[in-house]
């Protein structure tokens, strides 16, 4: 009696499943990028409180508290790559991407200051640092935040289900 060897093999049914197409590479770059992108500020974040000591305000508190554990959780979706990951953590930077909304119409002064929980500590409307006459860290925030929400939502709908 011969025995053969049989070796476990992904099916299309299960949700790591990897694309004959190259589309699971496609799919491991974005949610590659959205790593880097949540460790670069998730840095920039630590940068400015505790090298330059800015103190950060209500809003930005809760914004770090929805960008720092995708720094820490994002490499677990792409080594192996993995849908599950990238949907279990798409509710972040969505909360994060509204959460940074708010603070850019904050400070444009198209919200009014008395809307948002920003009574004590710093002021959720001003700004510390400006760069180039119109890069400030609410900016900052909002288009890391928008970039990482934007390539999970993507590696998400390009990822089989």
């Amino acid at each position: 009696m011969k025995k053969t060897a049989t070796r476990r093999t992904h099916t299309a049914d299960h949700p790591d499943a990897a694309h004959p197409d190259g589309r699971d590479a496609r799919v491991w770059l974005l949610v590659f990028g959205a790593w880097l992108l949540a460790a670069a500020a998730t840095l920039g974040a630590l940068f400015f409180g505790e090298v330059m000591h800015l103190p950060p305000c209500t809003l930005c508190w809760y914004q770090r508290i929805l960008m720092f554990p995708l720094a820490i959780i994002l490499p677990f979706a792409i080594f192996p790559l993995s849908r599950v990951v990238v949907r279990s953590v798409l509710p972040l930077p969505v909360i994060g991407w509204l959460l940074a909304a708010v603070q850019l119409l904050l400070v444009a002064g198209i919200l009014p200051e008395r809307v948002v929980p920003c009574a004590q500590g710093v002021s959720c409307s001003g700004t510390v640092v400006t760069w180039f006459g119109f890069v400030t860290i609410p900016l900052l925030s909002f288009a890391s935040i928008s970039a990482i929400a934007g390539l999970l939502i993507v590696a998400f709908l390009w990822s089989e289900k």
